[in-house]
């Protein structure tokens, strides 16, 4: 009785916690939708020449259009797209680096969209305070505001760049470089020695051309070419490209 109430009050607790985090989840795609809602609407009410540049240049608008609605559907299909949790396939055997493709190439894609949008939409937010109309004192005062909001989410958007390109240019993952000290396969690999890399140019074609799909399992290389590579790069290294 004791160990079926105890699993019954688990199961419980457990569901409680998946639709908590569903919920999370929902309140969380539901915010991004309502930014971009924001955002898009306030550059076309702070702007009166966009009605006429609709009549007058449709391209324009119109290619506009496409990147939001672009960006939006590729945020909610990588939100809904597998996580690819590394701890699911170590259970196999945990000497292995495990790479998720799928999410690595959706979440370069989002960004890279993202971020051509915050360009586009910054741009027309400054042209339409740069506008020689008489208009009311609000509109420049709030369209001062949506520029600043888009610079800082620019700049985090260009920080995500670096940080997804660093890891694409050196074949690692966010677990090990946040836990790397923790990670068992990893503890006997010197400090500034990088597994897993292939060369710049490999990790790269890796990254942007593979064409497998799902998990890439990779083992950890022999001690001696661990320690062939700790040594410090010399010129005739530099000038042989030996990190590409």
């Amino acid at each position: 009785m004791a160990s079926s109430s105890a699993a019954e009050s688990s199961s419980r607790l457990s569901d409680r916690g998946f639709y908590a985090a569903r919920r999370s989840a929902l309140g969380l795609r539901f915010m991004v939708l309502l930014m971009h809602v924001l955002f898009v609407g306030a550059v076309f009410i702070l702007d009166p020449t966009l009605d006429w540049r609709i009549h007058g240049e449709p391209w324009y608008i119109g290619l506009y259009g496409v990147l939001v609605l672009l960006t939006l559907v590729q945020y909610f299909y990588t939100a809904g797209s597998c996580p690819g949790y590394v701890i699911d396939v170590m259970r196999a055997g945990s000497m292995m680096h495990a790479t998720f493709v799928n999410t690595a190439a959706l979440s370069k894609w989002y960004i890279f969209e993202e971020t051509i949008l915050c360009i586009w939409t910054a741009a027309l937010c400054i042209e339409s305070l740069c506008l020689d109309v008489d208009k009311a004192w609000w509109k420049d005062f709030v369209g001062v505001i949506l520029l600043a909001a888009l610079i800082l989410i620019l700049i985090f958007l260009l920080l995500l760049w670096l940080f997804h390109s660093y890891i694409a240019l050196t074949n690692q993952t966010t677990y090990e470089i946040a836990r790397r000290k923790r990670i068992f396969y990893l503890r006997g690999v010197p400090e500034r020695v990088l597994p897993f890399s292939k060369g710049i140019c490999r990790n790269l074609y890796d990254f942007c051309c593979s064409s497998q799909k799902g998990y890439i399992l990779e083992a950890v290389p022999p001690s001696e070419e661990l320690e062939a590579r700790a040594a410090r790069y010399t010129c005739r290294d530099v000038i042989c490209c030996r990190c590409c």
